[in-house]
């Protein structure tokens, strides 16, 4: 299939776009690229989806494209709407234009906000808490109203994901705190500790898109991504890192007001896709504790921390135009 992917230089589409042109895919890679490029496609596009033309001849699109978390969100929230859910909802309505027949768009399990119970599934209330999650409801409405015969639609609400890619990533709860106990021997808890979050490994993330790209069904539907045994809350989180690293301390901080808490519910895609995680948390904890160790990934690389990056990029922007004559630094 001729497949476009957007967000593909990230922690989840580097891994991917490898993936789909192992499969014999043909993938179009589009990305602005901030943490650095990884050739993994048939063509490689610099684009931004708020701007971008949506190539011809597409016969899916696969969107991964945005700011990538609660955190990095909240840097600017008008920046969040426009790229997040003007650029996503701009990307979808210009796939359908040019003749896209199916449509996958990387949703999160942080639209449940603070869940009422335990086991939501995908047609309880969205309560989300934050203007990330807030983006990723307002996209995945438009996408459903942008859904017909010739247009079939997939939105994978994601886990919160961990372990190795990369592009990787230390500002998500399984590899922080791995990282913490390893170089730190210490692991932070915000809040309570007693609030919920479903976890899902980054390689199975990867099937779960694969398999509904390769699907035949027509689907138009929405899928939680993830495994039932894998919602822990934050507690008991630390308490399985701290089973990998027995002398790591746990330090508490409970003015930290996290008010998210989500457990949810994996039986559809289940049911769908036949799809359940091969990896557990133990299995990702050990995985980046040896990439550590190996010196495969760096816990000093700054592009590893998305909301610093993005911010050190805009400090630089200001710097830059400061300094710049004639459109010239030097």
């Amino acid at each position: 299939m001729r497949v476009l992917v957007t967000g593909a230089g990230g922690y989840l589409g580097v891994p991917l776009c490898s993936e789909l042109i192992k499969r014999g895919h043909l993938v179009w890679a589009a990305d602005r690229y901030f943490f650095g490029k990884h050739p993994n496609a048939t063509n490689t596009m610099k684009a931004d989806i708020r701007t971008m033309e949506v190539p011809e001849g597409l016969d899916a699109v696969i969107d991964l494209a945005g700011l990538s978390n609660d955190a990095s969100a909240d840097i600017d929230p008008k920046l969040t709407d426009e790229i997040n859910w003007y650029g996503a909802c701009r990307l979808a309505t210009k796939a359908k234009a040019a003749g896209v027949k199916k449509y996958i768009y990387s949703s999160s399990c942080s639209v449940y906000g603070s869940g009422k119970r335990k086991g939501l599934v995908e047609t309880d209330d969205c309560r989300p808490l934050t203007a990330y999650a807030r983006s990723k409801v307002a996209t995945e409405d438009h996408l459903r109203n942008l859904a017909s015969e010739d247009f079939d639609h997939i939105i994978l609400r994601n886990a919160t994901v961990f372990g190795v890619a990369p592009r990787m990533r230390f500002d998500l709860a399984v590899n922080i705190m791995t990282l913490r106990a390893w170089r730190d021997n210490l692991m932070y808890i915000m809040g309570t500790g007693k609030q919920y979050r479903p976890f899902v490994h980054v390689n199975d993330v990867v099937r779960a898109f694969v398999l509904a790209l390769e699907t035949k069904r027509r689907v138009n539907d929405t899928f939680n991504v993830g495994g039932d045994k894998l919602n822990l809350s934050i507690d008991q989180l630390a308490s399985q890192v701290k089973n990998v690293f027995p002398t790591a301390t746990i330090h508490h901080i409970p003015d930290d007001p996290d008010l998210r808490s989500y457990h949810v519910s994996f039986e559809k895609i289940r049911q769908l896709f036949d799809f359940k995680p091969n990896h557990d948390i133990t299995m990702g904890i050990c995985e980046v504790r040896q990439a550590l160790i190996d010196g495969t990934i760096s816990g000093d690389d700054e592009t590893c921390y998305t909301v610093q990056w993005y911010k050190k990029l805009l400090d630089w922007e200001k710097r830059l135009a400061d300094v710049r004559l004639d459109g010239r630094i030097l």
